[in-house]
């Protein structure tokens, strides 16, 4: 089971205690048990231009920065919902080789199981195309037991596949299983910043239930060492990882640090 978190009890003390000026700033999520941050010397509030596709100065590593953005989403959402069943949808026949008629019947499948269950859940979806001409199936994630026969009757078209997650050291718990879910759907999402040609403009490339996103506090201190001592405070225990990019060679960005929680070291 997850860890339960003061979030709701803290949450306006410390986003109250943020400041514009330079320091450290972190985006915690108290439920995913994670947060990151970058040193920021000023405040830059200059309005945003799009930057069209392609046009990036460095465009592979505005592919890899992207890449990069999605898995840590796609990770928090699966920790914080507690993500640790993975199943795959495929089709019967000659499959699907239609992405907006796959995103039709994804929508489908997951409104025919809540209807099953009786209540809306969290999850996280991502298409794949075959190795072979069968065309696209999909991986999912969700976080409680759904029996075998209600996923079937929701999908009915094809073979359902769905397992909880248990090839973990002893001692995991839910977090690292979730976290682990989360890492497998990473790499199909990771080949659509990889190979461009798996992804459809206008598409998403993974979607997740509405109304689960982690919730997010901000954090300020002058030195990331005060950063972790507040994330600690506020999660009532020290971190489990932290990384920091002072000891990256090749680290381009301003300083920064990422820190987890209640997961194996």
């Amino acid at each position: 089971m997850l860890r339960p978190c003061p979030y709701g009890q803290r949450s306006s003390v410390l986003e109250s205690s943020s400041t514009d000026g330079p320091g450290w700033y972190l985006s915690l999520y108290p439920t995913a048990g994670e947060g990151g941050g970058c040193f920021v010397a000023s405040i830059d509030r200059r309005e945003r231009s799009y930057v069209a596709r392609g046009s990036a100065v460095d465009p592979e590593r505005a592919a890899r920065e992207a890449g990069r953005r999605a898995r840590a989403q796609l990770r928090r959402y699966c920790a914080a919902n507690g993500l640790n069943r993975l199943g795959t949808l495929t089709y019967a026949g000659a499959g699907c080789h239609d992405p907006f008629e796959l995103r039709e019947h994804v929508g489908a499948f997951f409104k025919n199981l809540r209807a099953g269950i009786g209540d809306a859940l969290p999850y996280v979806w991502v298409p794949e195309w075959h190795k072979t001409d069968h065309g696209l199936h999909i991986h999912f994630a969700v976080g409680r037991f759904v029996q075998r026969s209600l996923i079937n009757e929701a999908w009915g078209r094809g073979f359902v596949h769905i397992k909880l997650l248990t090839d973990l050291r002893q001692g995991s718990g839910t977090i690292d299983e979730a976290r682990r879910a989360a890492g497998y759907l990473s790499k199909y999402v990771t080949k659509t910043f990889t190979d461009p040609s798996t992804r459809v403009l206008g598409l998403h490339r993974y979607d997740v239930g509405q109304g689960f996103q982690p919730p997010k506090v901000r954090l300020y201190a002058r030195s990331p060492h005060s950063l972790i001592d507040q994330a600690a405070q506020l999660l009532e225990s020290p971190p489990t990882r932290v990384w920091r990019s002072e000891g990256e060679m090749d680290w381009q960005g301003p300083p920064a640090i990422w820190a987890q929680w209640w997961g194996h070291a």
